[in-house]
């Protein structure tokens, strides 16, 4: 058997007190926790790469608190058509304002600014952002059925938290625009 091959690293005092608590937690060896975290971060590496931190703590927020699901696209954009093809679509869409405004009292608890609401209603695959200026969001939408779905949510999360924002619809997009942020 090959002998182990020993390595000697240097630690800042911040990395150092990392080390010293993950070690007391864990209650491994140094050699044990090294060893654990290098395989971690080489087995997991494209996250720390590819995917904005913030994102994946909104992911973990949403879905480890069981208030969110993961539904796949075809179901989602499903759903959406036989909604507007139902005799009751109507009430549907008061009941979707009346869910709306509940993560208005969420977000507005939470003191959120437009852009950070944003942000999160992207990290639900419901749109992409492109930020044109401080005040101006273009939101592409993934598909023209998602428009209607869209568009109510942020109207009512809106006006429901007191901002005073600007919303057009393009043929694949909707432009917003904030003319008052109140957690600004």
């Amino acid at each position: 058997m090959k002998l182990p091959e020993r390595v000697t690293i240097v630690l800042d005092e911040e990395t150092a007190e990392l080390f010293k608590e993950a070690k007391k937690e864990l209650r491994v060896s140094q050699s044990e926790l090294m060893r654990e975290a290098l395989k971690f971060y080489c087995k997991y590496k494209t996250l720390f790469v590819a995917i904005d931190e913030a994102v994946v703590r909104t992911y973990i927020e949403m879905l480890s608190s069981g208030e969110h699901i993961i539904v796949d696209i075809d179901h989602w954009l499903l759903f959406l058509n036989f909604i507007e093809s139902h005799q009751e679509k109507e009430k549907f869409w008061a009941l979707h304002r009346d869910v709306c405004q509940a993560h208005a009292e969420q977000f507005k608890y939470r003191q959120y600014p437009v852009e950070s609401i944003l942000k999160r209603l992207e990290a639900c695959n419901l749109f992409t952002i492109r930020k044109d200026s401080e005040t101006s969001f273009t939101l592409v939408l993934g598909h023209d059925s998602t428009r209607k779905f869209v568009r109510t949510e942020l109207e009512e999360i809106f006006v429901g938290m007191g901002f005073k924002v600007e919303i057009k619809e393009d043929l694949a997009k909707l432009r917003v625009r904030v003319l008052k942020d109140v957690n600004r």
